[in-house]
């Protein structure tokens, strides 16, 4: 019996405790509709992270002109790169196809359409004049603003919120359900691999460790307290359930706010920012609400794992 298309939505989510509205009431469903139309063309999930970078840099590239239907055809764009995103992460899903490198890919992916719109809103600033300062343009200062943004603050901020996610839903749904990883077990893969030839995958492997290791840089105290449960319970199948209901109570509360530093509503700011030609004020937006939201979850989570503690005996 087939199943229907409530059925594969459901089974197509990560989890309801980590799922955005917006996305289980709109994105998600239409990145299903998509996802059982590139299963049945025998497309690749990781064909489909790929489309997504030329869509997102195409975004880019509307988002560099002042004109309003250039803008709105970003919007959609960024629309489109983000159903894709969605689609490849359900199509792995769904046909239990999901891989180290299709993560990474996945991953890179938004880089990159933000990298591009980045880029365009700092050439967009260029000639524009600055806010409150008559005859001063943007200039240099427009591409060190976006710079800062990004590169600094749009990376740190969505390592953090996909680790935080990873580790809610390993505690939620055990290794099978998560993709938490960590640096020495990709080191210890990307050593594996004979000395001759996989050049590509060694590369991906090497910026995955780099990736690993700045979400445990930050994080030491659920270093410390995740390393005590391994030692004690080596099978995340093994952990006691009420200390894994007892984590994703403490944790559940700021998955909003995984949720805010990720896609959704940097995508909200950046559309309005754009059409209403005020660009610059999506690169401030990010360096002073989005950041202070990253210290406070930080601070939030490291407390909740110092108090958990206490629950490994």
């Amino acid at each position: 019996m087939e199943k229907s298309f409530r059925q594969l939505l459901k089974e197509s989510l990560k989890s309801g405790d980590t799922e955005e509205t917006l996305d289980v009431y709109f994105t998600r469903p239409i990145g299903l509709v998509f996802a059982l139309m590139w299963i049945k063309l025998g497309v690749t999930p990781n064909f489909v992270t790929i489309l997504s970078m030329f869509l997102g840099a195409g975004a880019g590239y509307c988002f560099y002109h002042t004109e309003l239907w250039w803008n709105v055809g970003g919007v959609i764009l960024l629309m489109l790169a983000n159903f894709c995103d969605s689609t490849d992460g359900q199509m792995a899903r769904l046909t239990n196809h999901s891989t180290t490198l299709g993560r990474i890919l996945d991953g890179v992916a938004s880089d990159v359409w933000f990298f591009c719109c980045y880029l365009a809103i700092a050439l967009r600033l260029w000639n524009q004049p600055v806010p409150f300062l008559d005859g001063v343009n943007w200039g240099i200062w427009g591409f060190l603003l976006c710079a800062y943004a990004g590169f600094y603050w749009h990376a740190r901020q969505c390592q953090l919120a996909d680790y935080y996610r990873q580790i809610h839903l390993f505690f939620l749904k055990g290794e099978a359900g998560s993709e938490l990883s960590s640096y020495d077990q990709q080191r210890r893969l990307r050593d594996a691999l004979p000395p001759q030839g996989h050049f590509v995958e060694r590369t991906f492997l090497t910026f995955y460790m780099g990736w690993c290791r700045r979400q445990e840089s930050v994080t030491p105290a659920f270093q410390h307290f995740f390393s005590k449960v391994k030692e004690r319970w080596p099978s995340a199948s093994d952990i006691p359930a009420d200390l894994r209901e007892a984590f994703r109570q403490k944790s559940l509360p700021l998955m909003w706010m995984t949720n805010t530093l990720t896609h959704n509503t940097r995508a909200i700011v950046l559309f309005a920012s754009c059409l209403i030609n005020r660009p610059w004020l999506y690169p401030l937006f990010e360096i002073t609400v989005l950041a202070a939201l990253y210290y406070y979850m930080r601070y939030r989570h490291e407390a909740i794992c110092r108090d958990s503690d206490a629950l490994v005996c």
